[in-house]
């Protein structure tokens, strides 16, 4: 029989099927926390530095204060990795205002909640998908603005992203792509876009309210060094339709080709030049140890 996972809750390791967090726990009752998605290759956790300071960033905004430093939390997530034997992985780490009462007032939860989950790495998109680009829709709803929800905070209040989600699903596509009020795109439901339009490459910038995103960082740094011109910059549905390429990059998806928007092909509607080149490239970077932190 294979051995359960091991899942880190408050410094004890459960195996997956004991691993509980109380229904008092406001992350459950009001998605009140943080989290990071996180993946491992080849032993390597890709650029977790970046993850576990953004984690607290994240904490610091909504005046959570987590009861471990940085490099305790660092080890915790090395250590729930070892205990798995797991090399290439997708790790979630969770942060929750802790367990409180029934009012939503955080003064009554006394000691936040941190678990971590390791799996075997998480494929959202088949390489033959990637090969030729995920299809998409602008979804009706609305990314929170940056003075309310923002996306800017890595929260557990995801369900902006989840309608988007739905509608995505009932569209009969891939993924679905957010506007903010102003009209202007913003993000995916769950990853960082961006366009190619004459061999310059354009992404919404972070005050759209867009998440600063660790791969989205990376590929921007990535594409720079590869001799393209990068700009922040708003982008209108108009100019996203009329792109030469599009792609979304984050954590899970990595960098993944769009070649259907609103039913408007992109580009060819083949994998482009420039993405492909990211793609590879960005490729060697997650496995170059000096780009992430080793488990062992």
């Amino acid at each position: 029989m294979e051995k359960e996972l091991l899942v880190y809750v408050d410094g004890q390791f459960y195996p997956k099927s004991e691993a509980n967090i109380s229904v008092y726990d406001h992350g459950l009752l009001y998605g009140d926390g943080v989290f990071e998605g996180i993946r491992a290759y080849n032993g390597i956790v890709f650029k977790l530095k970046e993850h576990i300071d953004r984690l607290y960033r994240s904490a610091h905004t909504i005046m959570l204060k987590i009861p471990m430093t940085k490099s305790e939390m660092t080890k915790a997530v090395l250590e729930t990795l070892k205990k798995n034997n797991l090399k290439d992985a997708y790790i979630r780490l969770v942060v929750t205002r802790g367990i409180g009462d029934l009012g939503l007032d955080p003064r009554k939860c006394p000691k936040p909640t941190i678990f971590i989950i390791t799996e075997p790495m998480l494929q959202l998109h088949s390489p033959e998908v990637k090969e030729k680009g995920i299809t998409t829709t602008i979804t009706w709803v609305k990314r929170d603005p940056v003075d309310a929800t923002t996306h800017e905070i890595k929260s557990l209040n995801y369900l902006n992203s989840i309608l988007g989600k739905i509608e995505a699903n009932n569209s009969g596509v891939d993924e679905a792509i957010c506007l903010n009020r102003a009209g202007f795109v913003c993000e995916g439901v769950g990853e960082n876009i961006f366009i190619v339009k004459e061999g310059k490459i354009f992404t919404p910038p972070i005050s759209s309210g867009a998440l600063d995103g660790i791969t989205r960082t990376v590929i921007m740094r990535l594409a720079e060094k590869l001799g393209y011109i990068v700009i922040e910059k708003n982008i209108t549905p108009n100019e996203l339709f009329n792109a030469d390429e599009v792609f979304f990059t984050g954590t899970a998806v990595e960098v993944t080709p769009i070649s259907e928007i609103n039913k408007r092909t992109v580009g060819n509607g083949k994998l482009g030049p420039v993405t492909k080149r990211i793609m590879q490239e960005f490729d060697k970077i997650t496995r170059d140890p000096k780009e992430g932190t080793p488990i062992s």
